[in-house]
């Protein structure tokens, strides 16, 4: 079982989205069974809160189910629970080596260097463009499945 954590600020848009994203392509590709897949915050800001309506949107928009999804935040035993903890953007990387120990079992992993690129994900909360956001989302999630074929462990 392969279980893997995306990290923003809120969880309310760009980390649900990737968790959304990607638990479609691991069902289309017939290898979900394989996959745990979740999001969460660093901050506590949204805790509680369903997936922003941009996020809901853009989903319904390209055909991508929305999973049931209330905003939590990161906590230690999700670190000790999960392989792969994907955060968006540098500011969520810095936040999540300051709560997680500073990763002694790197598994932190910022999601577009998966697709070769150190870019952030834009935050859509305040950009207001959930499609540049998507665009990044699948690119950084295919990504993810490239690596893990590439590494054996798919």
């Amino acid at each position: 079982m392969i279980k893997i954590l995306f990290i923003c600020h809120g969880n309310i848009c760009r980390s649900p989205m990737a968790q959304f994203v990607l638990q479609d392509m691991v069902n289309k590709l017939g290898i979900a069974e394989h996959f745990t897949i979740d999001s969460k915050a660093t901050s506590t800001e949204e805790i509680g809160n369903p997936p922003h309506r941009g996020t809901v949107n853009k989903m319904r928009e390209v055909g991508i189910p929305v999973l049931p999804h209330r905003a939590a935040q990161i906590t230690w035993s999700d670190y000790l629970n999960f392989d792969y903890i994907i955060g968006m953007d540098t500011w969520n990387m810095r936040n999540l080596n300051k709560m997680l120990k500073n990763d002694p079992d790197k598994k932190l992993y910022k999601l577009l260097t998966f697709s070769n690129s150190d870019r952030d994900i834009a935050d859509p909360w305040y950009t207001g463009n959930f499609d540049e956001t998507y665009d990044d989302v699948v690119e950084g999630c295919e990504g993810l499945i490239k690596y893990l074929k590439r590494n054996g462990k798919i």
